[in-house]
This record gives C-alpha cells, structure tokens and sequence, in this order.
C-alpha cells in the first residue's frame, strides 16, 4: 500500500529541486504545494470554509486544518463562530482568537491532482517571473549576451541567464537574422511587468548599444578619460560618433580607433559592418560641423542670426560628397550636431547673395528714387535700407566716393521724408488693427512694430506684458532632439530676446504687476565674501 506522506515528500523533493534550478526559494515551493492541497480541501469539505494547510518538509506529512473566528454576531457562519460556543469548545477562547479544528487526511482524486498541479506549476511560474524582473529591473542600460531561443513573426527571443528577452523586428538592424543557438549582444532597452511574465525588451539600433560597445572595447571610455559627446547612427549603414578626452595627452579619435583600428573594428563588427566615423568633439559649432561632413572638403560655414552654423558652402565637385547617398551624410552630420543643416554650392551661395544685393537694391531705387548704380553703391557701403540711411548724418555718407555735400543731403531728406510717410501709414494700419494709446505711447516701439503687434493682436500695455521673450524676438524649441524655430513677432526688427524681455518687464512694472523690489527679490543673491566683478549679472 502506498504512503501518501512518501509520495508527498518525493513530489516536494522534486518540486524543490526544480525551484532550485529556476533560482526559485524553496518555501515558494512548499506555499504552493500546500495552496494546491488547500482548494482540494475546499472542495471536498465545502468551497466557503477556511481552510489552510500545512507539510512537513522532513516527513511530508500533512496537517489540514479549519479556521474559525470568534465573534459576538455570527455574520458567516463558514469562517466564524459565537463566542459562547467557541467556549463550549474551547473555555479559554478569546473575542478575534482562532479555533482552529483538525479535518482528516485524504486522497486526492484525478481532477484534484489535476487541478493541483496547476496551482504550483502557476505558483512557480509567478515566482519565476518576479525571480526574473528582480533580476533584470535595474540592468536598463546595459549589454546582455544571449542565445537564440526562437524567432516569431521577425521577433527574436533570447535565453539570457535563465530568462527570456525579446529583440522586436524594429530594434535589429537592417534585416540581419539568426537560427537557433546563434550567440547574440544587444542592449537592454527596458524591463517592464506584463500580464504574462516581465519584459525584457532588447536593441540593436539604439544609440546607447553603440556607447556601450565602445565602453567595453576602449578602456578609457570605461574609466572616463574619454567621453562620447553625441552619436547618430543609420543602423548597420553609417554612424558619426564625436569624442572628447578629459586628459590633453590622449588623442580622443585615436584611442577609439586603436592600433590599426582594432578596437573600432570590433565595434564595426558586432554591428553588422556599420561604417563608424570618429571626430574630435569641441564647443566651436562651426568647426564641428566641418568635421562631421566629413569627408567633404567645406569651403565655409555661414550662421544664422543666433551665432549657430546653419548652412555650409562646398565647391560643385564636393557637394555629393558632403550630401552622401541619399542625404545620408549631411542627416547624420545634422543629427550629430544638433543642428539643421542645409548644404549649398560656392554658385548657389553667390546667387543667394546676390538676389539679396539686388532685393535691397530695389528698395532704394523706389523709396529715394535713385538710379539701380548709386542704388548698388548705397548697399554696397552698408547703407541697405531707408531707416538706416535716415539715421545717418552728412559726415557718414561722404565717406562714400562721388557723393559731395549737396547730393548727400538730399538723400538724407529722401530717405527721412520716406521713412516719416511709411511710419505714418504704418501708425494708421496699427490704429486699424485696434492699437490702443497705452501701447502705442510705450516704450520705444517703432510705428512699424506697433502695427506688426497690433496686427497679431498684441493691442494694450496688458497684451504686451501678458507675452513671453521669445515671442517678440523668436528663438529655438527642442522637440523629439531637434531644433525648431519659433518665428518672433518682430524678429525682423532684429530685436534681441534681451530687449523683449526688458519691453516686457517694463510693461509689468508700468501696469504694477510688479515691482522694483520684486525684481530685486528674484536677483541671484551673492556668495558671501564676493564682490560683483565685470562678470556679475545686473
């Protein structure tokens, strides 16, 4: 005849055993065999009753007991009891103590076998799950190696260490596949808790694999002499990388490629033969941008009206390289960067040029009505527009070949009867628009800004206070890591941020919003023992 606590004790035993491999805690084990003997109970002694259970771990013998509450109002009579039967039962029975009574052992039938297989299989593999979670929840971020399981609808799984990963069809590169067993790097993306078990999702496209690859291959960018400053990659095509090195006697570009490009061909390698670039990282933005389009030769860098480099000039012959196949080079320069490029031709830039000249020509010749040659002349000294000519004075245009005392001031008189006639109109259009005399009388806005406020509806004192600097002068927003302009009200009155946000403080302080003592409340207070030097911020 066969012992149940035997049979019991060699389940337990094998349970534990393969609790043990999973690097599961063997009282899991135990708490679920007892769980699956617990709904077996319940169902033969009655689905509502309390009942636990508990196994010996030495001699597999087993306890089945049911719990009961004492109380002084039965409510359920399946888990509680009145306290004066409990006392018939047991005389030192207590109000919120337990009486716990002793059922018989039993056998268990096919379904309840059955069904309490399920329950430890289902316990250990929530424990497995959260064993694993454990595991990986704080390695976002680094390299893990694994093996091939599987493949499922271009999805690739991986054994890692006891665990599952998922490298999706998106995050391998280009269409690189594997068949069973294959040993595979890749990056740990993020480990998130789903329905059915932790995510481990991996790539191989991510910037950060690339890092990390350098990081295990360079040992001075795993101790921090070398720093990877930025990296744009078009996964296993082309990738730039811009390097630094925080030590002035290690060549930063050189340590990365290694002796005869040892170490980058290693990288190239893991990653599927992807070209890598390695250029010298520095804050001269211009200069960056002439080493990422490398291998193109650029003739110059023009900037935009914040100082960053925005377009770059290259002769005819160098222009496909400096694009590269399918804007590739030019893409990942820009991605590099942080900057959107635009590459034009010596050609192009001179017709740019020159339809400039010729537009600030056109202007002249009908606002002073000149010919196109002293027209050209004007533009040509820097005397582009009627305003500028306006605020000259007879000293500055005779500076100017060919042009004597008389000619000079009749051009002042032009210009400045030009520029009156334009403010005017440009007053009455403002008024048009809805301007109102507190705004119109504030500050130093010209006619042509008031009507180009009142225009987009910036009309009153309060208007004008209620804006931020960069929506008078413009600026940059960064969105997804690119930059995108924002367009400045009067961005083309060449306003600097620093004069919108004084316009618009003294707006607030003419309307009482604030005060000078706010205003000196918010100043950076200075560390003790300092005195404002030429540096100190007024």
């Amino acid at each position: 005849m066969n012992n149940p606590s035997a049979n019991r004790l060699e389940l337990l035993q094998i349970a534990e055993a393969v609790a043990h491999e999973k690097m599961i805690d063997s009282e899991i084990v135990r708490a679920a065999m007892e769980e699956s003997w617990a709904r077996a109970a319940r169902f033969k002694f009655g689905a509502d009753l309390d009942i636990r259970t508990h196994i010996d771990p030495d001699t597999g013998d087993l306890t089945i007991k049911r719990v009961r509450t004492v109380v002084d109002e039965v409510e359920n009579e399946a888990t509680q009891i009145l306290i004066e039967d409990a006392r018939a039962e047991k005389p030192e029975a207590e109000l919120g103590s337990e009486l716990v009574d002793i059922l018989p052992n039993f056998e268990l039938g096919r379904i309840q076998a059955q069904a309490g297989k399920q329950v430890v299989q289902q316990i250990l593999r929530e424990a497995e799950r959260e064993r694993q979670y454990e595991e990986f929840k704080d390695r976002e971020g680094e390299i893990v190696v694994g093996t091939v399981k599987r493949e499922e609808f271009g999805n690739i799984i991986l054994d890692i260490n006891r665990g599952e990963a998922v490298l999706r069809r998106e995050q391998k590169i280009g269409r690189e596949s594997y068949v069973n067993g294959d040993r595979l790097r890749a990056f740990i993306l993020s480990v998130r808790r789903e329905p059915r078990g932790p995510q481990i999702l991996l790539s191989r496209i991510a910037n950060e694999f690339m890092i990390e690859l350098f990081r295990s291959e360079v040992p001075e960018i795993y101790e921090g002499i070398i720093e990877i400053k930025s990296v744009a990659r078009d996964p296993g095509s082309r990738a730039k990388i811009a390097v630094i090195s925080h030590d002035s006697s290690i060549d930063p570009v050189g340590a990365c490629v290694g002796m005869r490009g040892s170490r980058v061909q290693t990288v190239v390698n893991e990653l599927q033969g992807e070209r890598i670039d390695i250029i010298p990282w520095t804050e001269d933005k211009a200069r960056l941008v002439v080493d990422a389009l490398q291998p193109a030769a650029i003739t110059k860098v023009c900037v935009d009206e914040t100082g960053l480099p925005k377009e770059v000039v290259v002769n005819e012959s160098q222009l496909s390289i400096a694009i590269g196949r399918r804007g590739q080079n030019v893409r990942l320069a820009s991605k590099l960067t942080g900057l959107d490029l635009s590459i034009l031709t010596e050609e192009e830039e001179m017709e740019r040029r020159l339809s400039e000249v010729n537009r600030k020509t056109d202007i002249l010749i009908s606002a002073l009505d000149i010919d196109d040659v002293f027209a050209q002349l004007l533009v040509a000294e820097g005397f582009d527009s009627p305003e500028l000519l306006a605020g000259s004075d007879v000293s500055e245009l005779l500076t100017i070949g060919n042009i004597d005392e008389e000619t000079a001031e009749e051009l002042l008189n032009r210009a400045r009867a030009r520029v009156d006639a334009d403010n005017s109109d440009a007053m009455e259009r403002a008024r048009d628009f809805g301007l109102e005399d507190s705004l119109a009388n504030f500050g130093e806005l010209t006619p042509k800004m008031l009507e180009a406020l009142a225009r987009n509806k910036i009309r009153t004192l309060t208007d004008l206070a209620d804006c931020a600097d960069w929506e008078l002068a413009g600026g940059y927003s960064l969105v997804n890591g690119k930059r995108i302009k924002d367009t400045g009200i009067l961005e083309h009155f060449d306003l600097t941020i620093e004069e919108a946000g004084q316009w618009i403080v003294d707006a607030r302080l003419a309307l009482g919003i604030v005060s000078e003592q706010d205003l000196v409340k918010d100043e950076p207070e200075e560390e003790p023992g300092e005195e404002p030097g030429e540096d100190a911020a007024i």
